[in-house]
């Protein structure tokens, strides 16, 4: 009994050590992770890199590889490589018909020569007896069969073994690589953004004190606001700011940018939820029976009002609403009020609209492409009944670009509706910040465009997401990587 746990205890150790040195083979293959990976364990990676140059100088890999090569050389061998890669460039570009520099050519052949030898020269080392892979990775990978290297490794590198941890899990991985790209995107758009308006010929202290405003009240408003610092310094606080969640105070009112963005998120929030339940409730249904039903009355009747849907400005529609159901028929407010449920109806059938008549588009445009695959004629064949061909097999392979276009619009209504909301008079994001734009006031100009960066990455890594939940092939590609 005891020998058959201390053998499942053995076996169980050795699957933990293999884990752990294909992690880390896998994250040092990958540069981002590689740095990573020195940047989270510097002194575990120090000490192992050291370990890892005595084992080199122990095996003498160096010096045989140095010796191989020298026999290589001795033999003519690059000369024969280079002269072989040459031969096979000049017939390519022959079959090809195409012409290129001689200079060029030998470059070319040259390089493909040294990749070659490379190659050769790793095969003649591994037959002598070396080690066939005598990198970091086994170091490390020989090295974890020793307890005392084990605790040493964890508390001098314990942050290391979390980013393993999180690098073991495919999902995880995915999920915190989109993450770290969205991050990316705010900054990088924060930074364009705020560089733009750094260099804008405008003034913010003359638009908000007027033209009667002095050469020293407009400096002190520059130095109260910190308009006088240099560019760089100015950039680190805006960024700095947004890693903190906070953006500062407009230049209106002096109220805290994230505040004033907070309160109006909810009802932005709200419209965007319902336009676009509601548009998928209607575009879906819409989109599958046209492709079911190509050129017939129903699919141009329907594709004719999506059409429409599509034409229709906002605002126009808005004002229009407003003018028959508010001022002639008296049905609904004319603007918004958050108390009201029935001043929300025609503000979420405006921003519907174009919604429903992009998403029904796509849907029947990606359906028309799936029922005409094979697979979906050999299932019909099979005699599986119609609906369960559509839907099992059409509809859910058809929802990847559908989900794509549901992600771009519902992201960019997130972002602010700005014309719809100024039409019905709404207090929400879009709004806020157009009004912003013409003081102009920095600090909430740079919250809006941050927030409206972030409301559309996130609805990215969320669509990405739905990607992986949607199609097998995504997520077998995720668990191979």
């Amino acid at each position: 009994m005891k020998g058959q746990i201390a053998t499942e205890t053995t076996r169980n150790s050795t699957n933990i050590t293999n884990m752990l040195a294909i992690s880390f083979r896998k994250m040092l293959q990958q540069p981002v992770y590689r740095l990573l990976l020195w940047i989270a364990g510097a002194p575990f990676m120090i000490i192992l890199w050291i370990a890892h140059r005595i084992r080199l100088v122990k095996e003498n890999r160096h010096g045989v590889s140095s010796l191989i090569l020298q026999e290589l050389q001795d033999q003519g061998v690059p000369e024969q490589l280079e002269q072989k890669a040459r031969e096979q460039l000049a017939r390519k570009h022959a079959f090809f018909q195409t012409t290129i520099p001689q200079e060029e050519l030998e470059k070319e052949a040259r390089s493909l020569a040294q990749i070659r030898l490379k190659e050769i020269l790793a095969e003649r080392t591994h037959e002598d007896g070396l080690a066939p892979s005598a990198d970091l990775a086994s170091t490390y990978h020989r090295l974890l069969g020793r307890p005392e290297w084990i605790v040493l490794s964890v508390l001098l590198g314990w942050p290391l073994y979390v980013l393993m941890a999180l690098f073991a899990n495919p999902y995880l991985r995915y999920v915190l690589e989109r993450l770290v790209m969205a991050l990316g995107v705010i900054i990088g758009v924060a930074f364009l953004v705020f560089t733009i308006l750094y260099i804008s010929p405008m003034n913010p202290a003359a638009s908000m004190l007027g033209e009667t405003a002095t050469a020293e009240q407009i400096a002190a408003f520059n130095q109260l606001h910190g308009l006088d610092q240099p560019y760089f310094i100015q950039l680190w606080h805006s960024l700095k700011g947004i890693l903190t969640f906070d953006l500062g105070r407009s230049f209106v009112g002096n109220e805290s940018v994230t505040t004033a963005m907070a309160n109006k998120f909810p009802v932005t929030l709200t419209l965007t939820v319902i336009s676009t339940l509601l548009a998928i409730i209607i575009a879906l249904p819409i989109g599958i029976i046209s492709a079911t039903r190509p050129n017939s009355v129903f699919d141009y009747t329907f594709m004719f009002i999506a059409l429409l849907g599509l034409s229709i400005p906002n605002f126009w529609q808005g004002l229009i609403f407003i003018l028959n159901f508010s001022i002639k028929l008296s049905w609904l407010p004319a603007t918004y009020s958050p108390g009201n449920w029935l001043s929300a109806l025609m503000p979420i059938v405006v921003l519907g609209t174009g919604f429903t008549a992009s998403v029904a588009r796509m849907t029947r445009s990606s359906m028309l492409e799936i029922i005409h695959e094979d697979y979906i004629m050999t299932a019909r064949a099979k005699g599986l009944p119609r609906n369960r061909v559509l839907w099992r097999h059409a509809v859910t392979n058809a929802l990847i670009p559908i989900v794509t276009v549901i992600g771009l619009l519902f992201g960019g209504l997130l972002g602010g509706a700005a014309v719809t909301e100024k039409v019905f008079n709404i207090s929400g994001i879009g709004s806020y910040i157009v009004d912003r734009q013409f003081i102009p006031d920095i600090p909430s100009i740079m919250g809006g465009v941050v927030y409206t960066a972030i409301a559309i990455s996130i609805v990215n890594v969320i669509v990405d997401l739905l990607y992986a939940f949607i199609d097998p092939r995504i997520r077998s590609k995720i668990k191979q990587n």
